[in-house]
């Protein structure tokens, strides 16, 4: 990865919030921050984060939305893509199974959220949607 510091202002920078004010990110983004050139090569790192997120007896569902985006192809055709919006544990989960993070024996970026960060964010908000 070119600058695998994957420093707050560029994972902060591909954060979007939604009309409740959650926050998510696009794997598409995400594939771009992990230098991944292509989506179908970034798509095993997914699958594996969302077996790891079933794993740790988290609702998949919560953390990986699949979404589409329609798109103009060739001679202004139109199709949908594949994209998944994705909770920072997500993003975390794929990140951990990335490539470029294999290349460098593991080690993943310092200001990546970790897991216990997120679900204790998850659990905050849980517990402020009952309150609500």
């Amino acid at each position: 990865m070119n600058d695998l510091v994957l420093n707050n202002s560029v994972f902060e920078s591909i954060k979007h919030i939604d009309e409740n004010g959650n926050e998510y990110w696009l794997a598409r983004e995400l594939q771009n921050v992990l230098d991944y050139s292509e989506y179908r090569k970034f798509k095993p790192s997914i699958n594996k984060a969302i077996i790891s997120c079933f794993n740790s007896k988290q609702n998949v569902d919560d953390h990986f939305a699949q979404v589409g985006d329609m798109v103009t192809i060739g001679s202004n055709a139109k199709r949908i893509i594949e994209d998944y919006k994705l909770s920072r544990y997500a993003c975390y989960l794929i990140a951990q199974n990335a490539d470029s993070i294999k290349e460098l024996g593991g080690t993943m970026p310092e200001d990546l959220p970790t897991p216990d960060r997120s679900l204790k964010e998850i659990e905050k908000e849980k517990t402020n949607k009952r309150i609500q």
